[in-house]
């Protein structure tokens, strides 16, 4: 089921633009996630797809040929994952499951073979007859994804559904959950302010600030080739590398870089993991911190940039330099990311 939204704007009544008008298409079967910090219009546009939210006149939303706009929640067919699961804790499993096809008035057979082949799916068969309270946190979440998927909706929403997990059991569960999604094959759009989350499960992201849509691609696309500054640093926390240029060269307070192509208007980013120690860098500085994150070390570096803007650095070794070490940093110029500068918010 394809979902288009166009020209979709939402306007509180005291006169807040939570949704300044907006354009975006999802492909059958393709799982958007609509990626931003709080407050910057995700959630209202999720609501609107979902008909709990009336848009503004004008606005236009579409699942299939079908213009939806005006259609009650009811009427929709789509599935929701909430951040709390809603589950109904008085029922079973497989009541819970089979609850949304009770309500439509699916026959008990038919009611039960599309029951069992969901909960096939999403590996709850052996969970069938227990009750929801005696589940963890990753299994509740998957039977409430069951229970989206077993009316088989045209859309399939869910808002920060992993948000309600602990943070180990959130980081094993995403690929879970996009791998789950994808046997589905149902038009998914998902709402989350995790990055990670969002470069994990979807096939394209749409990053929202100010309620507006500041770029819609692939992760890869994103993090690659962000359209921003705001992207950039929102997608892989890309930090500026704020300095005097001087043709192909960026000279900055711990040495001076080359860029790859003259950077007029523009601000070199770079993120932490292509920053390196070399002996022989262009960059030096003096470590402030050195903290052991399992796979690598996050290092912070002073001296580099200007004022007491610290570098941040990715650094896989078995040891670190300690706090107070001076280092030689190495960034190649394909790492740079060259961005304009973006314009001063209006008052």
């Amino acid at each position: 089921m394809t979902l288009t939204i166009r020209n979709t704007a939402k306007t509180f009544a005291d006169g807040t633009k939570a949704l300044l008008p907006t354009d975006l298409a999802v492909g059958p079967g393709e799982i958007l996630s609509l990626l931003g910090p709080s407050g910057c219009g995700k959630t209202t546009l999720l609501r609107i797809i979902a008909g709990l939210e009336r848009p503004d006149a004008g606005s236009e939303v579409r699942f299939g040929d079908a213009d939806v706009t005006n259609l009650a929640v009811e009427r929709r067919n789509v599935g929701m994952v909430f951040q709390s699961y809603a589950l109904f804790p008085n029922m079973s499993v497989r009541a819970n499951v089979g609850y949304g096809l009770k309500v439509r008035g699916v026959e008990k057979a038919e009611r039960d073979r599309r029951v069992d082949e969901v909960l096939k799916l999403c590996r709850l068969n052996a969970f069938a007859e227990r009750s929801v309270r005696a589940l963890s946190g990753g299994q509740q979440q998957r039977v409430a994804l069951a229970r989206a998927v077993a009316p088989r909706p045209r859309i399939l929403l869910l808002d920060e559904p992993l948000s309600a997990l602990d943070a180990a059991l959130r980081d094993s569960l995403r690929d879970e959950l996009a791998a789950m999604l994808r046997q589905f094959g149902i038009t998914a759009v998902f709402v989350t302010h995790d990055q990670g989350e969002a470069l994990a499960i979807a096939d394209r992201i749409a990053v929202m600030s100010e309620g507006k849509l500041r770029q819609v691609g692939t992760p890869e696309d994103l993090y690659h080739a962000p359209a921003s500054p705001f992207v950039a640093r929102f997608i892989g926390n890309a930090m500026a590398l704020d300095g005097r240029r001087e043709g192909t060269s960026l000279v900055l307070p711990g040495g001076a870089l080359s860029l790859p192509e003259p950077a007029v208007g523009k601000t070199a980013y770079v993120r932490a993991e292509c920053v390196r120690l070399d002996p022989e860098g262009q960059l030096e500085g003096v470590v402030k911190s050195a903290t052991f994150s399992g796979g690598h070390y996050r290092l912070s570096i002073g001296g580099v940039l200007a004022g007491d803007s610290l570098l941040q650095a990715h650094h896989a070794g078995r040891t670190a330099p300690r706090a107070g070490d001076t280092v030689r940093l190495a960034i190649s110029p394909s790492d740079l990311l060259l961005l304009s500068d973006e314009l001063p918010r209006p008052a």
